[in-house]
Order: structure tokens, then C-alpha cells, then sequence
């Protein structure tokens, strides 16, 4: 159980639809510090913004860090673009009211865990895209990054661990439809398909070496450090899918955290010219 403080908002997404949201912080926090962009997990069909909380509400403790979790909508009711346009509408939304929600918006940064993480990505694409908003970093862990299911992890992991190949092409035909797999998917639905990834801002991505998602992973930061901008890459031995929530009091899972902590901390010190 941490002790941090939870105030439920509602946030505005995609074509001004009303979304519920969170914010966390100390308790008693009023100072104006960093914030954290939050998106569940759940494969886009599941999960909640409560969802995938243990990895990041130690850092609210640590950094008086001040997470904002959306509620994006689900697919296959609400396919894509609804979930990564919800959730840049809801960035946006928040460096707006960032005054009200104690976040500096110059050190915000986006996150998420497994599809959340992927849409991280996809909404950090955006940002650059648009040109706005300024993103400090990204905090992306075991991201579902590329519908095309042709690494060698999808393969070789075909039916083992937590999130299987089936559970895999499942949800990426919920969130595509027939568009899964076919030139006609952007990269911000599947940032995999991204062809630059110049202009963003520095990244850590971590997944398990026993995670189907592993090789996109690394394929993603090996194309971040090929466009010239900053990556730090952990692949945690014989970690599954969501390995972390299985074995939480593991001496890994707390190495993992410590990771987490450790760049989330030298981000933060960066001059803000840097």
C-alpha cells in the first residue's frame, strides 16, 4: 500500500468526449513538480486507469511526482484512432490545467504499461507531429508496439507466458479491425511502423526476455538510437508479460524499479536545455 492522495477528475478526449481520470500525489502536496502522463494496460479491449498503478506510484513518494491516469476508451466499441486520440486529447488537456494539477508542464512526461505503454508512444508521436505538447521523456514498459506479428519473439513464444500470440492478434483485430497487419495502420496506432523517430524526447523502455513483445521492444529502441536520440534498454532475464505483478517482492522486480527510479531521476536533472 502506498501512501499517496487521489483526486478523480474528468479530463476532455477525442471529438470533446468526457473522460474520468486521476491524479495522485503526496499527501499534502502543493508544490509544483514534475508530472507523469499515465496509460493503463489491458491489450486497449481491458483494464482500467487503476491498472499497472504499482509501477509508478512509488516515484510519486520518491520524486513528489504527479501522475494524471485517463480513462481512454476501450476497443472494439471504440476502435482506433479513439484510444491514442483520447489519450492526446487528454495530454493536451492536461498541460492546460497544469497549473490547477500542481504539474510543471516542462517536465511532464508520458508513460504506460504494455498497450498503455504502446500508446505512450503513439501519443508521443503525435506530439511531435503537431507540434505540441513538449514532452520531457518517455517511460514505456513492455510497450504493445507492432501489429504486424512477424518478430521472432511472436513466434518462439507463440504460447507461453501471461499474454500469448493468440491474446496478441486478439486485440490488435479489436483495435484495427481488418486494417491489422496491413499498410493502411499509422504509426501512432502501431508505433512499430514508424519509419523516424527523430525529435523525440529520451525514452526508457523495459520488457521481459520471456515477453512475446521483447524483440518490438528492442527493435523500437534500436530505431530511437538509429534517428540519433536517447534510449536506455533493460531486458529482464526470463521475465514474462506483466512478470512484475506476478513476483512484485522479487530481487529482479526491485532491480526493475530501481531502473525506472534511477533514469526518471537523472531525466529530472537535466538542464532544461539539454
Amino acid at each position: 500500500m502506498f501512501d499517496v492522495a487521489r483526486r478523480d477528475i474528468v479530463v476532455t478526449g477525442y471529438q470533446d468526449a468526457e473522460l474520468a481520470a486521476s491524479v495522485y500525489s503526496r499527501p499534502g502536496h502543493t508544490s509544483t513538480g514534475p508530472g507523469l502522463f499515465y496509460l493503463h494496460g489491458g491489450g486497449t479491449v481491458g483494464g482500467d486507469r487503476t491498472t499497472g498503478l504499482s509501477f509508478v506510484l512509488p516515484l510519486v513518494l520518491e520524486y513528489d511526482l504527479t501522475p494524471v491516469t485517463v480513462e481512454y476508451r476501450l476497443a472494439p466499441e471504440h476502435p482506433d484512432p479513439y484510444p491514442v486520440e483520447d489519450a492526446f486529447a487528454a495530454l493536451v488537456w492536461t498541460v492546460r490545467h497544469s497549473a490547477d494539477l500542481t504539474i510543471d508542464p516542462a517536465q511532464l512526461i508520458s508513460s504506460g504499461v504494455s498497450a498503455g505503454g504502446g500508446l505512450a508512444a503513439g501519443t508521443t508521436l503525435l506530439a511531435r507531429e503537431r507540434g505540441e505538447p513538449a514532452l520531457l521523456g518517455q517511460l514505456l514498459m513492455s510497450p504493445m508496439l507492432d501489429d504486424r506479428d512477424r518478430t521472432r519473439s511472436t513466434h518462439q513464444l507463440d504460447r507461453t507466458g501471461t499474454w500469448t500470440r493468440g491474446s496478441n492478434q486478439l486485440a490488435w483485430a479489436a483495435l484495427l479491425g481488418s486494417r491489422a497487419g496491413t499498410r493502411a495502420v499509422s504509426a501512432s496506432a502501431a508505433p512499430a511502423r514508424a519509419s523516424d523517430l527523430s525529435g523525440l524526447p529520451p525514452a526508457f523502455i523495459d520488457v521481459g526476455s520471456a515477453d512475446l513483445l521483447r524483440d518490438e521492444s528492442v527493435a523500437y529502441a534500436d530505431q530511437v538510437w538509429a534517428d540519433g536520440r536517447a534510449c536506455e534498454l533493460h531486458v529482464w532475464p526470463g521475465g514474462t508479460h506483466a512478470w512484475e505483478v506476478l513476483i512484485a517482492d522479487s530481487p529482479m522486480a526491485r532491480q526493475a524499479a530501481s531502473a525506472r527510479s534511477g533514469w526518471l531521476g537523472r531525466l529530472l536533472a537535466r538542464p532544461a536545455s539539454a
